[in-house]
């Protein structure tokens, strides 16, 4: 069963150093990722996870991590829960 919870930058931080399995998504449009994004994420929109998630994230038991760009964005919020 999959869980959903808040994860902060520290906590992101620490896995990435750790090499923790981790899938990090970027829910922001594609040229806020094409600016900068952490290492190894990808990018699929809020609005794109209902379509693309099936293809792009098929382990549905995978740790993943959806982020966006600050704490009033809901972008990730949004992506979370979509998935």
């Amino acid at each position: 069963m999959s869980t959903f919870r808040r994860i902060y930058r520290d906590d992101i931080h620490a896995h990435l150093r750790a090499g923790s399995a981790m899938t990090l998504v970027e829910a922001l449009p594609e040229k806020y990722y094409r600016d900068g994004h952490l290492p190894g994420a990808i990018q699929m929109g809020h609005d794109e996870v209902r379509e693309q998630a099936v293809n792009r994230l098929p382990d549905k038991n995978a740790f993943i991590v959806v982020y966006c760009a600050n704490t009033p964005c809901h972008n990730s919020r949004i992506a979370a829960r979509t998935l």
